[in-house]
């Protein structure tokens, strides 16, 4: 009997391979080696990066700096797989993956890009009058050679021919305009990220995109850099976010809650001004905006987060777009109280675009080109979002004498401390300038919208909604103060989930109870829940589990939960509140006023709709062709 021999079936790859296969993680569209090439030009301290591309950036890729450069030998080994500067080593000689402060760090981007198309690198050297250039076609290197001076430090690296090497890859690329797309989108991010650099985008000889450095790192610059990538109106609606806590800062700016898109993609997270995609921050702004968009409404954010190297692991991805952080409900928490803060310090400020949607639509047809508010465009089942009902007979805009005393009294509201009713204010004896931010009430329309006089024009307020807003902002503080009331099950409700969604469901029983919801552990996989919150008369418990698990899964809060008391609690306010077609009273209209800009959030209503309108006397002028 003979034995057979076989071949070894475990083989080592070639270097060639090893790097195709590593470029296939790293490189997977034009706009990924823009943004390795300009990640690379941020960490070599240039000012100024200008980006040129061509053909959806397949054709060609200039990427060019004004950075430190490189010296010959750096620019032959920047080329090898794995080699680096930026991998900052430890006391005891060991690389130091838990302190990185660069973007880049791990040494596969230009081998990568080298390995699937035809590279060049031209370098010249800070301090150094002599330039050296290299190329590499698919994976082989030409070695350093000397070339013609740049005239300055810094580094220019050419891509052509864009997976030429790996020619299936191009099966699987998008259009040439969507490739751009792609691009403008990873320096806008960029250049959010970073205000003190210039950066310059042409698209096949076209400029798309060009900011040039901010001085200094103020609020103002900071703001100025966001207006210039997100537009004016973002600058003119934005709140600056500021706070930190145990060493965790969150800076940026974020949109009033009237101001909003219809999904997440103008949500611009970083982490140490790196930018991010992370669902524990995307959850947290969802979490912060909850009480004031709908839920297929989107706040429009850019943030960063600063904290300690070591608090935070980026080595988790080959493209470093995900991170993890040692101490993820701190960052969370920090998220969402900061961007609380800044909408409460709001106060009753609703969006500049909701005034210019308004003059907009009153002009001419035909003049009306400007493009519709954000939130106009939100789900139209929200109740009170259509037109108020057209009486059966006409009626005339109420005016009213201000010296009128009359006590407001909203029937059919009983909640205690929360009663819809609007304490008597006074009215200042001179009506001609008046001063406060809402003015003065001047008349009610169609027994719905009141009409206030400001001292640079006027105020449209939608009755119904602003009320609703402030009876709701009450009952809340209401249940801030006593708690959620609970209500305890006949018979314990038992749900069967996963072990994992269970043992987090299990690891939040505190906060759980906090909403009013009791539940404990029933053998594996399964929860008890004994109690629910009193306000949600008839829950479907099972449904709101599975949905609660859900949502710490990915988002790691109870959104499900708190949305559906909110929702309950918004139900009480609109009933409380006062109703479109109720006749009010100067006084009345005047309290209303007040409050509102007593009330923080009251610019809009629980679902992002704007609760007044404000037109300047300027505006209303050029409607009418005065200027």
């Amino acid at each position: 009997m003979s034995l057979s021999v076989t071949k070894p079936v475990i083989r080592r790859l070639s270097p060639e391979t090893i790097n195709r296969i590593a470029a296939g993680e790293v490189v997977e569209r034009p706009a990924s080696v823009i943004k390795e090439l300009v990640e690379n030009a941020l960490d070599a301290g240039a000012r100024r990066i200008d980006i040129n591309a061509e053909g959806g950036g397949l054709s060609r890729l200039v990427i060019e700096d004004d950075g430190k450069g490189m010296s010959p030998e750096e620019l032959e080994l920047c080329i090898e797989r794995h080699a680096t500067s930026k991998l900052p080593v430890g006391d005891d000689g060991a690389d130091d993956l838990l302190n990185i402060d660069t973007m880049g760090f791990r040494g596969e981007a230009l081998p990568s890009i080298g390995s699937i198309a035809r590279l060049s690198i031209v370098t010249q050297a800070r301090g150094e009058g002599d330039a050296w250039t290299i190329t590499v076609e698919g994976g082989v290197s030409s070695g350093a050679a000397p070339t013609a001076p740049l005239g300055r430090s810094g580094t220019r690296v050419e891509v052509r021919d864009l997976f030429y090497a790996t020619p299936a890859r191009l099966k699987f690329l998008k259009s040439e305009r969507s490739e751009n797309q792609g691009i403008s989108d990873v320096i806008k991010r960029l250049a959010m990220s970073r205000p003190d650099v210039g950066f310059f985008l042409t698209l096949d000889g076209r400029k798309r995109f060009s900011v040039a450095a901010e001085d200094d790192e103020s609020v103002a610059s900071r703001k100025a850099r966001m207006a210039a990538v997100l537009g004016a109106d973002f600058g003119d609606n934005a709140l600056e976010v500021d706070q930190e806590r145990e060493g965790v800062r969150v800076t940026g700016f974020a949109s009033l809650p009237t101001y909003s898109r219809g999904n997440s993609l103008h949500q611009y997270l970083f982490v140490n001004g790196r930018p991010v995609r992370d669902k524990l921050l995307g959850g947290a702004v969802r979490g912060a905006y909850q009480d004031f968009l709908a839920r297929d409404r989107y706040p429009v954010v850019a943030l960063n987060v600063e904290l300690p190297t070591d608090q935070v692991d980026v080595n988790v991805h080959p493209a470093k777009a995900e991170v993890r952080f040692r101490d993820a409900a701190l960052v969370r928490g920090l998220i969402v109280g900061s961007l609380r803060h800044a909408l409460a310090a709001a106060g009753h400020r609703a969006s500049t675009t909701v005034s210019g949607f308004a003059l907009g639509a009153a002009r001419p047809e035909g003049f009306n080109s400007g493009p519709r508010p954000a939130y106009q465009s939100a789900a139209s089942h929200v109740a009170g979002w259509g037109r108020p009902p057209i009486p059966s007979e006409p009626t005339q805009a109420e005016v009213f004498d201000p010296g009128l005393s009359v006590r407001m009294e909203t029937p059919g509201f009983e909640t205690g401390s929360a009663q819809g009713e609007l304490p008597p204010q006074p009215v200042p004896e001179t009506q001609s300038e008046p001063s406060w931010p809402l003015g003065v009430a001047r008349a009610q329309l169609h027994e719905t919208y009141v009409v206030a006089q400001t001292g640079d024009g006027i105020v449209i307020v939608d009755q119904h909604a602003a009320h609703e807003r402030l009876v709701y902002e009450r009952m809340k503080k209401m249940i801030a103060e006593t708690g959620v009331q609970r209500q305890r099950l006949l018979v314990p409700e038992i749900v069967d989930l996963d072990e994992n969604e269970a043992r987090r469901l299990l690891d939040r029983t505190e906060e759980l109870a906090e909403l009013g919801l009791v539940v404990e552990a029933f053998g594996a996989g399964a929860i008890a829940v004994r109690e629910t919150p009193a306000l949600l008369k008839k829950l479907d418990v099972q449904g709101l589990i599975r949905d609660l698990a859900d949502d710490l899964a990915a988002y790691d809060q109870a959104l499900s939960l708190k949305e559906k008391l909110e929702d309950v609690v918004g139900t009480m306010a609109c009933h409380g509140s006062v109703r479109s077609g109720r006749r009010l009273t100067g006084e009345e209209m005047n309290a209303l006023l007040r409050e509102m800009e007593a009330t923080p959030h009251s610019g809009q209503c629980n679902h992002g709709r704007p609760t007044y309108v404000e037109l300047k006397l300027a505006d209303i002028e050029r409607l009418f062709g005065r200027r």
